[in-house]
């Protein structure tokens, strides 16, 4: 049965192949001078192309399918961008890899799955656990394979990690330190070791993350360099005009992660988030560098580094990112909370043993879709965030408007 097709093959293929090798290396100008012109031999090629293969239904020639292939490539396309976050670990690798498996991050052998296009992990992998070696080492693991399709990994510092950097191991347990071999190995991997060397390179204190591509990749300032935020008095008429671009519709879409939260009165809010990671940069750098103190306990507190700017100490402070709890003030539920009209979601639900092994993810779901003529540049935005525990869904807040503009993915 295979032999019909291969003589077909040949005698459509061979022969024009013979020509153009005749024509060009022996020269055969005298025999052939009309396939000396290029473009004349393009057309008896494709001409005996087209005779064998015919184009599909409704365009007459190849010419005309490829023109219209051009033609619906440069429409404009929906877009689209999955977001899983996760809280706190705590030293539980076991749980931690359950949820990073049902919320879809990664496969049955804890490998990047490629279903999402952002994980972002907010801080609180150490401590009151024995896995702290391997969930770090896991996490670094992630981010390599990520990177390697065209994924990101977004990773705070919790407070836990400062409170290890600083010298305070209160919630440390004698088991966990034996995972290192010492306290003095334990101190060298959360400062020169390898610990302390990815959360200098790969950790923030906070993130900000664009859902489109056209307001830059993930940590953009806001408000730009352009733009003033301007802050809405009581009982007055919010002025959007002072930060909202009419022009750049998109401005505001965006998320932000923190392990505590953002206080409205904290004085180092903005360019965010670049203005907090800088501080969070040198003053992990000073305690990074500083001989470390005897761990508390049984040593006394250490405190800050004497050379600390009133900056990073009020980074520091319950008013700052890393302790801020004024979205959460009320008794803890073990589930994930929304506060102020879906704005502000609150994640931890205590996934470590330690803490009663809830297990939960939060999903966003963020899409750009086209309606309307393409010369209208209209568009629908849509964001659906849900909570994600093993055995259910539930949606948290689906936001949903039209907007109008040109919005380039490259």
């Amino acid at each position: 049965m295979d032999s019909p097709r291969r003589t077909l093959l040949f005698w459509v293929f061979v022969p024009p192949l013979i020509v153009f090798y005749l024509s060009y290396t022996l020269q055969l100008h005298v025999l052939f001078p009309q396939l000396m012109n290029m473009n004349e031999l393009r057309t008896l090629l494709s001409g005996a192309f087209f005779f064998v293969f015919k184009p599909p239904l409704g365009s007459s020639t190849w010419g005309e399918l490829i023109t219209k292939i051009q033609e619906d490539s440069s429409r404009r396309q929906p877009f689209s961008r999955h977001i899983v976050a996760v809280g706190d670990l705590h030293g539980d690798l076991p749980n931690a890899r359950k949820v990073l498996q049902f919320s879809g991050v990664t496969d049955s052998f804890g490998n990047w799955s490629g279903n999402v296009d952002f994980f972002v992990q907010t801080g609180d992998i150490i401590d009151r656990g024995d896995d702290t070696i391997a969930l770090f080492d896991w996490m670094d693991q992630l981010r390599n394979q990520a990177a390697a399709v065209g994924g990101t990994m977004l990773s705070h510092l919790g407070n836990h990690e400062w409170m290890n950097a600083i010298g305070d191991w209160r919630y440390v347990y004698p088991t966990e330190i034996a995972t290192f071999g010492s306290v003095a190995e334990r101190q060298k991997f959360i400062t020169t070791g390898r610990i302390g060397r990815t959360w200098a390179a790969n950790y923030t204190t906070t993130s900000r993350l664009p859902l489109h591509p056209s307001l830059g990749p993930p940590n953009t300032p806001f408000p730009p360099e352009t733009k003033d935020l301007y802050y809405q008095k009581e009982d007055a008429e919010l002025d959007i005009s002072y930060y909202y671009d009419s022009h750049l519709p998109l401005s505001h879409s965006a998320l932000s992660f923190v392990h505590g939260g953002l206080s409205p009165t904290y004085q180092d809010l903005l360019p965010f988030p670049t203005r907090i990671n800088e501080l969070s940069d040198s003053l992990l750098k000073k305690l990074q560098t500083r001989t470390p103190p005897p761990p508390h306990p049984p040593g006394k507190y250490p405190g800050l580094p004497d050379s600390s700017t009133q900056a990073e100490k009020a980074l520091y402070d319950s008013n700052g990112p890393v302790w801020y709890r004024g979205w959460a003030l009320d008794p803890e539920e073990k589930n994930i909370q929304s506060r102020c009209n879906g704005k502000v979601i609150i994640i931890d639900t205590g996934i470590s043993h330690a803490y009663g092994g809830v297990l939960s993810a939060l999903s966003i779901h963020y899409t750009l879709t086209p309606i309307g003529a393409d010369e209208e540049k209209r568009w629908i935005e849509k964001e659906v965030v849900s909570a994600l525990y093993p055995d259910k869904q539930e949606i948290l807040v689906v936001d949903e408007r039209e907007v109008v503009g040109a919005f380039p993915i490259n």
